[in-house]
């Protein structure tokens, strides 16, 4: 056995007890355990970047809201399943300052994290239309929101939106939409895992094929403002967050509090449903809801089923929080910054040992530094890669499990990552450089 930073046969057993092999096929959460044992057994500390959680705490003026609200006793009212006015007029007031769009406080609807916001997406758009079941995925994607698909029992096609990028956007988009029968199509903008960031061109055929095909755009900005090349961060003056909701009436936006605000263990965040379509009637949607009108489905319908609305406190920490931002009191970007810091520092490391960047440009220019990035390394598939450096401390996730076809890659998440950590990772890299010479 070669002697590695992390005790071989300790990491072998773990791997072959929790029967998965190689060990990067596993789920995220999956890995997420098998690193746990590992370090709980050999006392050893991983440089983990398997899961995107916040690496920043948590923002002060959220705390500071949820904890009155719950010394004023609202711990014990069930919610507005419609969700509190002071969240729904601040979602509004947002979208406006810092996506330059316009919608009403009725169309912002609290949910669950935007992962309940997806789910319920799926429950009403895909059952729109008897005819078509299905989403199609600009991937690569956030693998659990396919399996949301999987347990409704809904159809799902996908492409690697890094081959068409641009004007070739629009002929694949129109391909792949005539041979499935789409409702939805989703995508995440800045993407999780790629980093690829979509630009207004990709956006405006994107809205193009939504007006020509009614297909319902599901846009996930779960890393709102995040494309650090852009300072996206005066409330009503551009740059503002690129949106397909300037290109097409038929839209939902999912805005998650987990990573811009760091308040990923709170489970809130806000849907925005397009003033249209909000108020659009599909009469299929009388099979499965009470009404056929789409607001009141996904409100009465959907969310009041997966969780009769979302936690009372919680609501009035994202108030809050977005209140402070579009008064121009707190500058989140400020904050999450650092992913970005963090990420350029950890690229460098990796490119010096061998490894390369999967998804490294934006059409023609560099791929933004932020929240991942993605490696790969000679003679390795992603799968294969991530069991391996796992011997060596490291752990991250197959790109294999989120609809990419560089199967040879990796996604580092940076959050978890402590820069005291990056010399722990300049030598376990250099190490496993050493173990696994590139071929001239």
């Amino acid at each position: 056995m070669k002697r590695t930073p992390i005790d071989e046969k300790v990491v072998n057993e773990v791997i072959e007890r929790f029967g998965i092999r190689p060990a990067g096929k596993g789920t995220i959460r999956e890995i997420v355990k098998i690193v746990n044992d590992i370090e709980e057994i050999t006392g050893e500390e991983f440089v983990r970047m398997e899961m995107g959680v916040p690496g920043l705490d948590p923002t002060f003026v959220g705390t500071e809201a949820e904890m009155i609200a719950l010394r004023k006793g609202v711990a014990s009212k069930y919610p507005n399943i419609e969700g509190i006015k002071p969240l729904k007029e601040e979602t509004a007031r947002f979208i406006r300052l810092f996506l330059d769009v316009e919608v009403e406080p009725r169309h912002c609807v609290p949910t669950v994290g935007a992962m309940m916001g997806g789910m319920a997406s799926f429950m009403v758009v895909n059952r729109s239309d008897h005819t078509r079941t299905g989403t199609l995925f600009l991937d690569p994607g956030f693998p659990v929101q396919k399996q949301q698909c999987l347990v409704l029992g809904h159809e799902y096609g996908s492409f690697d939106l890094y081959d068409f990028r641009g004007e070739k956007l629009r002929k694949k988009l129109e391909e792949e939409i005539l041979k499935g029968k789409y409702s939805s199509m989703l995508y995440s903008n800045p993407n999780n895992p790629s980093w690829i960031c979509l630009n207004e061109e990709e956006l405006a055929i994107i809205g193009e094929i939504s007006r020509k095909y009614d297909i319902t755009v599901i846009e996930d900005l779960a890393y709102f403002g995040m494309d650090f090349r852009k300072d996206i961060s005066i409330p009503g003056e551009p740059p503002f967050q690129p949106t397909v909701a300037k290109f097409t009436n038929n839209y939902l936006l999912l805005i998650s509090s987990s990573k811009a605000f760091s308040y990923a263990g709170q489970r809130i965040g806000v849907m925005v449903i397009a003033p249209r379509l909000f108020d659009r009637r599909y009469p299929d949607l009388k099979r499965y809801y009470s009404s056929d009108k789409f607001g009141h489905a996904m409100i009465y319908g959907a969310l009041y089923a997966l969780s009769a609305g979302a936690t009372h406190t919680t609501q009035y920490a994202l108030a809050a929080i977005l209140k402070a931002v579009n008064d121009g009191k707190y500058n989140y970007i400020s904050e999450v910054r650092e992913y970005g810091e963090k990420a350029r520092i950890m690229k460098q490391i990796f490119l010096r040992h061998g490894f390369r960047i999967v998804y490294d440009r934006d059409i023609d220019v560099p791929i933004a530094d932020g929240f991942y990035f993605t490696i790969s390394y000679p003679g390795f598939t992603g799968p294969e890669l991530l069991e391996e450096l796992l011997f060596y401390g490291i752990s991250a996730i197959s790109l294999s499990i989120t609809g990419s076809t560089r199967e040879e890659g990796l996604r580092a998440c940076v959050s978890q990552v402590r820069r005291d950590q990056f010399e722990v990772l300049e030598k376990r890299l250099s190490r496993f450089k050493a173990d696994h010479p590139i071929p001239e």
